[in-house]
């Protein structure tokens, strides 16, 4: 059966790719197809500096550019091409719903599997499509056997949501949470790793941890903390909401067990959407969230027994997959590093301005965490946005603070310059009296 559906998905995904073109000649998106079809024998660094190649790709969403848009790392929006996939499964089924979504439009999800286990590097029954990051984790969460006293070892950093599901089990059935402060910035993987080190113990039974955190753009050495806990018997859950579709990598640069992420992100598909990657061997160990049953026990698609949904969130993943392998993955991380450095090389300039985040390959993903000497972060925030309709995310930790800034490849440079000359302004002159209040 597995070597079937293999079979099927290996037919159904490039039928997909090959259909995709006909949806985006009204969306802008067969133009990028054809910008980016000699780019991918360039180096991704003159491609992603090359202007010209970067319009057709900005008009293929649907942007209000009435507003400036630096919070990607949020929910990023999807291109008209996947918006327009998603009305047209949305349509079909509620045409014959019972008939259509069960029958016709359901088996379809196996093209998307398909699609993204090519992507990540593993196979098709190791990837199940879930609604985002937070469920896709928290089934590793809640699903592996913890008995009162065990330990659970995560950061002070990692996701609020994912912070708040062990401390639920840490009420509920007595688990000890323990978190790592993280250093900021960090680029010393040694340094990183030592941290966990010394924090296991003969109690420890899981370790979370984020391939990219999310308040400052951190990368994190996942591979290594793997390597370290694995003769231990310790399973480690990784967070990839920023590392997936936004960094150029596959899963054997990881080598991980389990694996979430949101779709709905860097890979630009249809706001509630995510995937879990569980690794072959792990599945039937793993409970699922919603009950199943039990000849299902080491089937990926468990975990995907949510009752009655749509089909056309998930269905529509496939649009986007093609949207995002036309640009080439290595070619996108190369533009989302390229326009962080653009709007932070004027600022940088300024002896007021601290990174939060370093700028090293190695060491971070594509966003950065700013803050400025003498400027409230919350109150430059909102500034920003009632002055200048600039979005971006004010974090406020107990470890630092700074302004989260996520361009995404919809973001023009003239967007970036605006951004820049409003925080010029006010490093300048200082923000109104009532605002810094």
């Amino acid at each position: 059966m597995q070597d079937r559906r293999r079979f099927l998905g290996a037919l159904a995904y490039p039928a997909a790719v090959a259909i995709a073109p006909a949806c985006f000649t009204t969306t802008g998106a067969e133009r990028v197809r054809r910008t980016f079809a000699d780019a991918h024998t360039q180096d991704p660094e003159d491609v992603a500096r090359d202007e010209s190649r970067w319009f057709d790709v900005q008009q293929a969403f649907t942007c209000d550019r009435s507003v400036v848009n630096l919070n990607n790392g949020g929910v990023c929006p999807a291109p008209s091409v996947v918006q327009d996939a998603m009305r047209r499964h949305l349509e079909f089924s509620n045409a014959f719903p019972s008939h259509h979504l069960w029958q016709v439009l359901e088996p379809q999800k196996e093209t998307v599997r398909d699609g993204l286990a090519r992507l990540f590097g593993c196979d098709l029954e190791e990837i199940a499509i879930t609604r985002n990051a937070s469920e896709s984790l928290q089934i590793c969460q809640l699903g592996i056997d913890l008995q009162r006293g065990d330990e659970v070892l995560t950061s002070d950093q990692d996701y609020p949501r994912m912070l708040t599901t062990f401390e639920q089990r840490a009420r509920r059935e007595g688990i000890v949470v323990r978190k790592i402060k993280l250093p900021v910035p960090c680029e010393d993987t040694n340094r990183i790793v030592k941290l966990y080190e010394e924090q296991l113990g003969p109690r420890t039974k899981m370790i979370l941890m984020c391939q990219v955190v999310n308040i400052t753009g951190q990368r994190m050495p996942v591979k290594e903390v793997v390597a370290l806990a694995r003769p231990r018997g310790i399973p480690v859950v990784v967070d990839g909401a920023h590392g997936f579709a936004n960094l150029d990598f596959r899963h054997s640069d990881l080598d991980c067990d389990y694996y979430g992420t949101s779709l709905h992100k860097w890979l630009f598909a249809p706001h509630g959407t995510g995937m879990l990657y569980v690794r072959r061997e792990k599945i039937a160990g793993l409970w699922p969230l919603m009950a199943a049953g039990e000849k299902q026990d080491a089937d990926i698609r468990k975990f995907e027994e949510i009752g009655t949904h749509p089909a056309a969130n998930f269905l529509a993943i496939a649009e986007a997959l093609a949207f995002h392998q036309g640009i080439g993955p290595a070619i996108k991380e190369a533009r989302l590093r390229y326009l962080r450095e653009y709007w932070l090389r004027r600022l940088l300039s300024n002896d007021r301005t601290r990174l939060n985040t370093s700028l090293k390959k190695e060491f971070s993903g594509t966003q950065a965490n700013v803050r400025f000497e003498g400027l409230d972060t919350r109150a430059l925030a909102g500034w920003l946005w009632e002055k200048h309709k600039l979005y971006v995310i004010g974090i406020e930790h107990e470890a630092f603070n700074g302004l989260r800034v996520t361009p995404s490849v919809h973001n023009t440079l003239a967007e970036l310059d605006r951004f820049v000359d409003a925080l010029e302004e006010a490093l300048e002159k200082g923000l109104p009296q009532e605002t810094a209040k």
